[in-house]
Order: C-alpha cells, then sequence, then structure tokens
C-alpha cells in the first residue's frame, strides 16, 4: 500500500535541499566575485597574487573539491583559506593591511547576507 503522504514529505525534502544547495552555490560564487572585485592583493604560498587570479584560483578549487562545500563557511574552511598543498594559510592584503583571508571571507559572506 502506497501512502500519498510519504510521497510529499520525500518531494518536500528533495527540494528544500536544492535550495539549500542554490542558495550555497550562490553565496560561494558572490564570494568569489568578491575578491575579484577586491582590488587586494592575495598571498599565496608566499606569492603575491592580484585579486582576479586570486577568484580564478579559488573558482577552480571549488569546481575541484565542490563536494567539501556545502556551504559557504564550508568553502571558506575547507577550500578557500589555505592551500591543500601546504597547509599554509592565504593572506589578503587590502588597503595596506593584512588578514587571513578565511577571516576577509567571513567578514564578506556576513555582509552578503544583510546586503541580500
Amino acid at each position: 500500500m502506497t501512502r500519498p503522504w510519504l510521497s510529499v514529505v520525500l518531494i518536500a525534502g528533495s527540494i528544500a535541499t536544492a535550495q539549500v544547495e542554490a542558495n550555497a552555490d550562490a553565496e560561494i560564487r558572490a564570494l568569489i566575485q568578491a575578491v575579484a572585485e577586491s582590488d587586494c592583493e592575495f598571498n599565496r604560498n608566499g606569492s603575491q597574487h592580484s585579486a582576479e587570479a586570486a577568484a580564478a584560483h579559488l573558482e577552480l578549487k571549488y569546481l575541484r573539491g565542490e563536494r567539501y562545500a556545502d556551504s559557504a563557511e564550508a568553502f571558506i574552511e575547507h577550500l578557500a583559506s589555505k592551500s591543500s598543498w601546504s597547509g599554509k594559510p592565504y593572506q589578503m592584503s587590502c588597503d595596506g593591511q593584512t588578514q587571513p583571508t578565511g577571516d576577509w571571507l567571513t567578514a564578506t559572506l556576513e555582509d552578503i547576507r544583510t546586503t541580500e
């Protein structure tokens, strides 16, 4: 005997999961875009890179490691804060001030969420 309410619950759960995944992807892409538009320098493994190069690098890491980024916070923690090769934290240098990229991205995520 089929339970129609069970089908409704399963479909609703699938829709909710798809919405969460779409929202996470949109936030991650907004973070990458914010890096590209930041005019900051990006220090990766001791080398300075432009904001555009940093965004391209983060985009590549996201494409390759999307399974580790089911939320914007997970993207920051697992992919965007440090080198997966050396383990060294990335740094953002903006207007003469340097901070860990993870901190910069977390603050930027808060800004993105308050302006939505």
